[in-house]
Order: C-alpha cells, then sequence, then structure tokens
C-alpha cells in the first residue's frame, strides 16, 4: 500500500514562498517518478513537476518555470516542492503523486498513486 503525505501548505501574500513536502512510503523509492500536481476549485488537475532520479530527469510546467522548482532526498523518500513568488492563481490543493518509473517521467496528474493534498491558498 502506496501512502503519500503532503505539509507544508498555508496561505500567503502574492509573491511570497512556501516549501512542500511530500513524505512516502515507497519501499524502492529510486524506481518511481515523482511529481506535484494541483487542482483548483472546479478545474482540472493540473501538472506542475516531476522528476525521476534514475535518469535524473525533471519536468516543470510552463506556468510555475522559473518560479517553482522540484527536489528530493532519496534516502528520506521525500519529494519537495519550493515555490517562490507566488500568484493568486496558483491557489489549488497540492498533491503528491508517484509511479513506477516506466518510460517518460511527465504528467504526474496521471500517475498511479495521489496523496490527500495540501491547501495552498495565495492572497
Amino acid at each position: 500500500h502506496v501512502q503519500l503525505v503532503e505539509s507544508g501548505g498555508g496561505s500567503v501574500l502574492p509573491g511570497g514562498s512556501l516549501r512542500l513536502t511530500c513524505e512516502s512510503s515507497l519501499y524502492i523509492y529510486s524506481s518511481y517518478c515523482m511529481g506535484w500536481f494541483r487542482q483548483a476549485p472546479g478545474k482540472e488537475r493540473a501538472a506542475v513537476a516531476a522528476h525521476y532520479t534514475g535518469t535524473a530527469t525533471t519536468y516543470v510546467a510552463d506556468s510555475v518555470k522559473g518560479r517553482f522548482a522540484i527536489s528530493e532526498d532519496s534516502a528520506k523518500r521525500t519529494l519537495y516542492l519550493e515555490m517562490h513568488n507566488l500568484k493568486p492563481e496558483d491557489t489549488a490543493i497540492y498533491h503528491c503523486a508517484a509511479e513506477p518509473a516506466r518510460g517518460y517521467c511527465v504528467h504526474p496528474d496521471t500517475f498511479d498513486f495521489a496523496g490527500q493534498g495540501t491547501q495552498v491558498t495565495v492572497s
């Protein structure tokens, strides 16, 4: 059973920063694609960023490129999302996601496993 637990969300003013954390129960963390997606009220899921340690590949959505960065601590099986220069349109529930690596590590909004999410509000 895969468990992904997010934390670090909150309310910030425009231009502020937050760091989200995702703790996982993945036994072989390095064999998984890890990522973040977000979902705002009344909107579809949107990919934010993804990373695969095995090939050191990273994907970042154009809407957050230059402001958000994905990173991880494999030893701790923990994924991070650093968010800077936050905008009101970044307001959403942010979910951590994972799936066994099987090629391109993109589209975290469709990964096999997802956490419950953490709320980010920018206003």
